[in-house]
């Protein structure tokens, strides 16, 4: 896998005025993500992770530093033509669904992208129709996106920028506002459009179980990188995750309690299944 993404010795302040001092976010960040990689970014609130997110996608510029996006380095330089096909490159996925929810027929919502990139229409036509089945709401083309569960508005929100074709989605905060249903449906297109479309995913979340179905994670506090392995390396401590104000998966958080009363168990156990047949083994060969 090639880079994708090259972030070096970055850092960002929010500026100040005549009042305040400019405020200090990000500290010295290096990050290189490569294309197909699934990763999840965690931290807790003020962390500073939203905006490295938003660093990738040029809603805001270093105040030192660099970020390379398919090898172009991201400036004030750029062309409003390079602008845009950086954030074609990489879309976004907000929190709030309804924010990017602009028309009020579904089919209508989804080819609002490729319409202001100029595509033709019966190229916006098979896109619409390929995003929609890719994130299984072909049934919903004519509904209003506003009568929908916050899960399937989600969804179409992701079919939007699945219609762009990026090479990147930045998913921020995208299962926080929905109920586990809504959070299980979000998910498993995340892991379609990364496991089969070969996307590159990042996303930007509070929830652990989450973050162990990411092929890495990146832990953010106070501004700087602070771990970066996979989720059983990252996970296999959780005491400096909980000094970090982070949780870990019930399943890690469970066999950590095993292990400090005496059981002969193994460290970084993210996988509910994999945990399941442990324990089962464990009990069978203490009777």
């Amino acid at each position: 896998m090639s880079s994708f993404i090259e972030i070096k010795n970055l850092c960002f302040s929010y500026p100040g005025d005549a009042q305040n001092a400019a405020v200090p976010v990000l500290h010295d960040i290096n990050l290189n993500i490569k294309k197909g990689e699934y990763v999840a970014v965690l931290g807790r609130n003020g962390s500073g992770k939203s905006t490295l997110a938003k660093l990738m996608n040029l809603i805001l510029l270093p105040t030192s530093g660099s970020v390379s996006v398919n090898g172009k380095l991201l400036s004030e330089d750029l062309s409003d033509e390079e602008c845009i096909e950086v954030r074609r490159n990489i879309g976004m996925v907000f929190q709030n669904p309804d924010n990017q929810l602009v028309a009020t027929v579904v089919e209508e919502d989804i080819a609002f992208g490729p319409e202001n990139l100029g595509v033709a229409p019966e190229e916006i036509r098979r896109r619409v129709d390929e995003a929609l089945r890719i994130v299984g709401m072909s049934d919903f083309a004519r509904h209003s996106p506003h009568q929908l569960s916050g899960g399937q508005k989600q969804r179409i929100a992701i079919a939007g920028i699945i219609a762009i074709l990026p090479e990147c989605i930045v998913f921020d905060e995208s299962t926080a506002m929905l109920d586990p249903s809504g959070r299980k449906e979000v998910m498993d297109t995340i892991e379609e459009l990364n496991r089969n479309r070969g996307i590159t995913v990042i996303t930007i979340t509070h929830n652990m179980d989450e973050a162990v179905r990411a092929d890495r994670v990146v832990v953010v506090d106070k501004g700087r990188i602070v771990k970066d392995g996979t989720p059983k390396q990252v996970f296999s401590r959780p005491e400096e995750l909980w000094s970090l104000g982070l949780s870990v998966p019930q399943v890690t958080e469970l066999f950590d309690m095993l292990r400090c009363l005496g059981a002969d168990l193994p460290e970084g156990i993210t996988d509910e299944e994999e945990g399941a047949k442990l324990l089962f083994e464990f009990i069978k060969n203490r009777n």
